[in-house]
């Protein structure tokens, strides 16, 4: 199971419009968990994994996009991570 953090606060218009079809992408995969994290709630988290802006992805405790990506960018790194599971 791979799990894919989304690091935002609420209210964030940019957050919020992008975070849809990045989760659509992520929920499309059967082994793909989805995580939405406040980074208010989580600001210690955040920092350990190096978030310095927001929105930004984090997949399987590691910072891989410190910006966010379009949805094929994420499909492509899932997919890549989903075939070296095996």
């Amino acid at each position: 199971m791979i799990l894919v953090e989304i690091f935002s606060t609420p209210g964030c218009g940019k957050c919020a419009q992008a975070r849809e079809a990045l989760r659509a992408v992520a929920e499309s995969l059967s082994a793909v968990r989805w995580r939405e994290v406040n980074i208010l709630d989580e600001l210690d988290y955040a920092v350990d994994l190096g978030v310095l802006s927001l929105p930004a992805i984090a997949i399987d405790g590691e910072l891989v996009f410190p910006t966010l990506p379009g949805a094929e960018r994420l499909r492509q790194e899932l997919m890549r991570r989903l075939a070296g599971a095996h």
